[in-house]
């Protein structure tokens, strides 16, 4: 298989990382434990990617603040909640302040 793949002018390539990480407006894809393959042909490069899948929403350092300031939560913690909420910050902040009741 490789043979007839550099016959065709095909070349493939492991490449070895811990994580992947793809940026998305709002949101991050993070592969973990990944296997990448990277494949050349003509000048083009791809890549194909396998692995274990994660979507996280990003979160905006100004949301960050306002929930650690209404709820004196610490950034770690202002952080987890709006992940969980998917960066809902209302939500975030009705969730910490649950906790301390």
């Amino acid at each position: 298989m490789q043979r007839m793949m550099e016959q065709m002018g095909m070349k493939s390539e492991e490449i070895k990382a811990s994580r992947v990480v793809i940026e998305k407006e709002g949101s991050q894809i993070i592969i973990s434990e990944p296997q990448i393959i990277q494949i050349s042909m003509k000048g083009e490069n791809s890549f194909q990617i396998s692995g274990k899948v994660e979507e996280k929403p990003l979160t905006k350092e100004d949301d960050v603040k306002l929930v650690m300031e209404k709820t004196a939560a610490s950034r770690e913690k202002a952080e987890q909640a709006l992940s969980e909420c998917k960066g809902d910050i209302a939500e975030a902040i009705m969730k910490l302040q649950e906790v301390k009741e």
